[in-house]
């Protein structure tokens, strides 16, 4: 999913900054995803594997994304075996949503 048409006009990230930010969600789904999972319709549960430094890494991520990007909830939690993050949303960007599930669950394992 290399086109960025889904991100939503209230997206208040610069344009030429988009990219850079999606290879950073992405690094991160390539290295500690390890399930995603929707809980709810509004609702997208990610476990990540821990190791020092990554809750700090996801929550300022998570915060930076919420800095431009309002529509999105973070949680920041830890696991059973790792760390969870929780992305939650309005029903006006659920498909928004879908697409941010769509993207990490192309990097869990399998």
């Amino acid at each position: 999913m290399s086109d960025l048409a889904w991100v939503p006009q209230s997206c208040t990230l610069p344009t030429e900054e988009r990219p850079l930010r999606v290879a950073q969600w992405d690094a991160l789904f390539a290295e500690r995803l390890a399930a995603v999972t929707r809980p709810q319709p509004l609702t997208l549960r990610l476990e990540l594997a821990d190791a020092p430094g990554a809750v700090d890494q996801v929550r300022n991520l998570a915060g930076r994304e919420g800095g431009c990007c309002s529509f999105f909830t973070f949680t920041v939690a830890p696991g059973e075996d790792g760390i969870v993050l929780e992305v939650s949303v309005d029903a006006v960007h659920e498909p928004v949503l879908d697409a941010l599930t769509v993207r990490a669950g192309a990097q869990v394992p399998r």
